[in-house]
């Protein structure tokens, strides 16, 4: 098997560091991971988090799960080794976008504590923030707003988190939303104030 990194040799600590972007940006940076069944609202509420962001004179980037898999991401599968390969390009984007200064708002289901504490381990714990995105199972099936549930149910759709694979809500996350009690603005305010300690510089 040949070993395709042994000529390769990073020149990460000869670049300009992370401190030296933020200071030109005037914030400080986080990886924001949003986590949550489908239809939890993580892509609405990631919207409204940017916009305010914005508005405020925060620089974001938004990663979305449907916008990677259409890109980046658009040869890999639902299996198991595809959904961590899914997982590990998105956190060492995020990581290169955090490296920049950027606030990376990360919003994928990310089912499990370990590919969770995978793209942890990649981005950097200092700069990681884990947010459930917290919405019972039939409230995200009742909204459905992808159509998704229904095709999975009709057996169209195969491991489908929630339904006939397992999604492992976080146990210990920095922020818990919960999108069946609150609106969207509401969501993203909440988490608009909890980061703000974080990223005002």
């Amino acid at each position: 098997m040949n070993n395709y990194t042994e000529n390769i040799y990073p020149i990460f600590d000869r670049l300009l560091q992370k401190a030296a972007k933020e200071k030109l940006l005037k914030q400080r940076t986080k990886a924001l991971w949003m986590t949550g069944l489908s239809g939890s609202g993580k892509s609405t509420i990631g919207q409204y988090l940017e916009a305010r962001l914005h508005k405020d004179g925060y620089l974001s980037q938004m990663l979305d799960g449907d916008n990677i898999r259409s890109g980046l991401n658009n040869n890999l599968s639902f299996t198991a080794s595809d959904r961590k390969e899914n997982i590990r390009r998105i956190a060492e984007v995020s990581k290169l976008f955090v490296n920049c200064g950027i606030i990376t708002l990360n919003c994928f289901i990310s089912p499990t504590k370990e590919i969770r504490d995978y793209a942890k381990n990649i981005i950097g714990e200092n700069d990681f923030l884990e947010i459930y995105i917290n919405a019972p199972l039939e409230e995200c099936e009742a909204r459905d707003v992808k159509g998704l549930y229904k095709k999975a149910r009709k057996g169209e759709i195969k491991n489908f988190t929630g339904l006939d694979s397992p999604y492992e809500a976080p146990q210990n996350p920095d922020l818990e939303i919960r999108t069946d009690q609150m609106t969207v603005e509401e969501s993203a305010d909440k988490i608009y104030e909890f980061i703000l300690p974080h990223i005002k510089y």
